[in-house]
């Protein structure tokens, strides 16, 4: 009877017997070195392979040098390297001349609608730069973009002015996805500039203007640089949009490269000599941009208690809103439009009337196709799976971190942070390399994209739980320990409580990354594990723009419905926190 008594109770409370068991073993030391050891898997594994196969012989094993001498003496692989350059350096200065107005104007002045305009312009940072290049393909492709032929039906010309398959065009649709760095940085840092010398300039007879380029802008030159350097960054790293704009036009990047050495025959080897160059070139760029922001010049300027004021435009108040507009219409509304409109005609290449209407493309990816409901299916399961398992690592890591636990606690906060200097399809050349041989053979798996994922964003959970420990003081869990509880009931009752809320914000913005990401899945999924991402690259080689519509369409609802649930219980300034 009492050995009844007590199964019952442990099936009516389970919460309970975990409080007590909690309670009496301290577990914890085995429970830090075990996710530290997962953190060594998950970073050194595919890095040491990665290392590993771009010296190894192809078919062979052997050691060679061959490859990087493949890579850096091979004209086609020069030219690709100048390409991504080209790409980049356009990108980052596109970015700093429509990301540092509008942070100037949404930040310091009486533009009217800031605030509006300020969650149109991140909004459209929410839109997948690869879906937004496939809404400007639609848009202005030269013979059959929407503009080209809106074009031609009002002035009678032949042939329509735009061409989104150059060089231009791929930095065009890049950039104005990628101007929310300088904007984010520029933005945060004019919120540190006191408005007394600019008063003081003002006084002395300097216009808005001259002030503004003579006083404000050299404050926060570290935050303008910085901010381009990480445009820079994102654009040479990218592989979705460049890819479908520049292939056509036969333009070959670093990024295009690495994935067609992937296609049959593939040469693995050749991809990781690659990926290492890759590495090394981002790597020296996020230094430079982390000692830029270290110096943090416009951090001097205080005043008293660094005081703001807006500066009254005049008429060119207007002028800067209509900017900000048109920017918001060509990184957002223009893009969402096009999709939408493609989506719900029968066919897109005929003008959108009553006969052309139709819902079946939406009905065909959701019911009909296996391979899109699929693809919607797993796209949800595997961006759960690593937004959970990234923030689990993240979590516990910056918490041993934090709290300094172990001796190397430094290198550990290292880490987790590597990622961020690696491109996503490097990261997936590495994880290929790792878990494609025995022992862990997960190609082919769900495990490997949810692993990827994780690797990918593993950055963004890390330093969101950590900013969540530094917030709360360690004298609370003092206390407890010092009332007798173990090291495990002290997190599971005190700190676990704390942090839930903003640990269920980082959840929810790795999960919307990983909806969206392609340079990671794009090596690593096959036909049983494709995601919306590489089914949406896919039917663009199709040239089911229909489909790729639809599809796209669906994406967007899942990522900005779960945006629209964090606002809703984490508050609106969620995306500008995590930022």
């Amino acid at each position: 009877m009492t050995t009844q008594t007590g199964i019952a109770r442990l099936i009516v409370s389970p919460q309970r017997f975990l409080n007590r068991w909690l309670g009496k073993y301290d577990f914890s030391f085995v429970f830090w070195i075990g996710f530290i050891v997962i953190l060594l898997v998950l970073i050194g594994l595919p890095s040491y392979w990665l290392v590993l196969r771009s010296f190894m012989q192809v078919n062979e094993g052997g050691f060679t040098l061959s490859n990087y001498i493949e890579v850096l003496t091979n004209p086609r692989f020069r030219e690709a390297a100048l390409n991504s350059l080209m790409l980049a350096t356009g990108t980052g200065v596109l970015s700093v001349l429509i990301g540092v107005p509008l942070a100037w104007a949404t930040t310091r002045t009486n533009m009217p609608l800031r605030g509006l305009m300020r969650v149109l312009l991140l909004g459209a940072f929410s839109v997948p730069t690869f879906l937004g290049g496939i809404a400007w393909i639609l848009l202005a492709a030269p013979t059959s973009g929407w503009l080209n032929r809106v074009f031609i039906e009002l002035t009678g010309i032949e042939k329509g002015p735009l061409d989104v398959y150059t060089m231009l065009g791929a930095i065009f649709v890049v950039g104005i996805y990628s101007f929310q760095y300088v904007f984010l940085m520029v933005s945060s840092a004019l919120e540190f500039v006191s408005s007394e010398l600019e008063d003081a300039a003002t006084v002395l007879g300097a216009g808005t203007f001259a002030t503004t380029f003579r006083i404000t802008l050299p404050l926060v030159l570290p935050a303008i640089i910085s901010g381009f350097i990480l445009s820079f960054l994102e654009a040479i790293a990218l592989f979705g949009s460049p890819t479908l704009i520049l292939i056509p036009a036969r333009i070959n990047i670093v990024t295009t490269e690495i994935w067609q050495q992937f296609q049959y025959p593939s040469n693995v080897e050749l991809a990781s000599a690659f990926s290492i160059c890759l590495v090394v070139i981002t790597a020296a760029l996020l230094l430079l941009q982390r000692r830029l922001l270290a110096r943090k010049g416009y951090t001097t300027l205080t005043g008293k208690a660094g005081r703001k004021r807006l500066i009254n435009l005049g008429y060119w108040k207007w002028a800067f809103l209509a900017f900000c507009l048109l920017v918001a219409t060509l990184s957002l509304f223009l893009p969402v439009y096009v999709l939408l409109r493609t989506a719900l005609s029968k066919s897109w290449g005929r003008p959108l009337d009553a006969s052309n209407l139709t819902l079946a493309w939406f009905e065909d990816v959701l019911f009909k196709q296996p391979f899109t409901s699929g693809a919607i299916q797993n796209t949800l399961i595997y961006a759960a799976g690593a937004a959970t398992f990234a923030m689990l690592v993240g979590i516990v890591i910056a918490y041993i971190v934090n709290r300094k636990l172990v001796r190397f606690y430094r290198v550990l906060g290292f880490l987790p942070m590597l990622p961020l200097a690696i491109p996503g399809i490097v990261i997936a050349v590495g994880i290929f390399s790792a878990y494609s041989r025995p022992p862990l053979v997960l190609y082919g798996s769900a495990a490997i994209l949810i692993i990827a994922f994780t690797t990918r964003f593993l950055p963004i959970a890390f330093s969101n739980a950590g900013n969540i420990f530094t917030s709360i003081n360690p004298e609370l869990e003092l206390a407890a320990r010092n009332l007798g509880a173990t090291q495990a009931t002290t997190v599971h009752k005190i700190t676990v409580p704390l942090v839930q809320r903003g640990l269920i914000s980082g959840w929810l913005l790795v999960f919307i990354l990983s909806v969206r990401e392609l340079s990671c899945a794009i090596l690593l999924y096959t036909n049983n594990t494709q995601v919306i991402s590489t089914a949406l690259f896919q039917l663009v080689t199709e040239g089911s723009y229909e489909r790729v519509a639809a599809l796209g369409i669906v994406m967007l609802a899942i990522i900005f419905t779960t945006i629209g649930i964090t606002y809703k219980f984490l508050g609106r300034d969620f995306m500008l926190e995590k930022g």
